[in-house]
């Protein structure tokens, strides 16, 4: 079986080769549907929305003249509404060339492990995807968790 690519072969000539650039035209909205699918939230922007004073972990990755990148962060803040709420997200950045394809997978900080566990591998999957657009390679790390101090549970009352 033949598969007709619409490109005629060129006789005489070599293979194309391994530095050869390639161009594909990618939008935000491809990015959002085929790296984004299972975010809570997706938006684009000119820059990123992550408050760096919140950040607890973040890996990046950028292409060979440094001008794109993609970087997966991982922050805690506060509800702005109720300040008793604490929010933990997995914020995933593509930037390439100005724009920028935000993805963010968060929940409560008080959720149960089963949940942190999914929207944490989706959001690692989702980074090691979006490595292939700028030719590199990410594997599964290893995230180093510190002990959170435990608040002394409130007393139960006799009646």
């Amino acid at each position: 079986m033949k598969i007709d690519t619409g490109i005629k072969g060129i006789d005489g000539l070599a293979e194309p080769d391994w530095d050869s650039p390639l161009q594909i035209t990618l939008t935000p909205e491809q990015l959002a549907k085929t790296l984004m699918e299972t975010a809570t939230a997706v938006h684009t922007g000119w820059e990123s929305c992550v408050q760096e004073d919140v950040v607890l972990n973040q890996i990046v990755a950028m292409d060979d003249r440094g001008q794109n990148f993609v970087r997966l962060v991982e922050q805690e803040f506060a509800d702005d509404e109720d300040v008793d709420v604490i929010w933990h997200d997995w914020a995933l950045e593509i930037c390439i060339g100005r724009v920028m394809t935000i993805g963010h997978w968060h929940l409560r900080n008080d959720s149960p492990p089963v949940d942190w566990d999914w929207h944490a591998r989706q959001a690692e999957r989702a980074f090691q995807r979006a490595c292939v657009l700028l030719g590199r390679r990410a594997r599964r790390g290893l995230w180093v968790e510190e002990v959170m101090p435990q608040e002394v549970p409130p007393r139960a009352r006799q009646h």
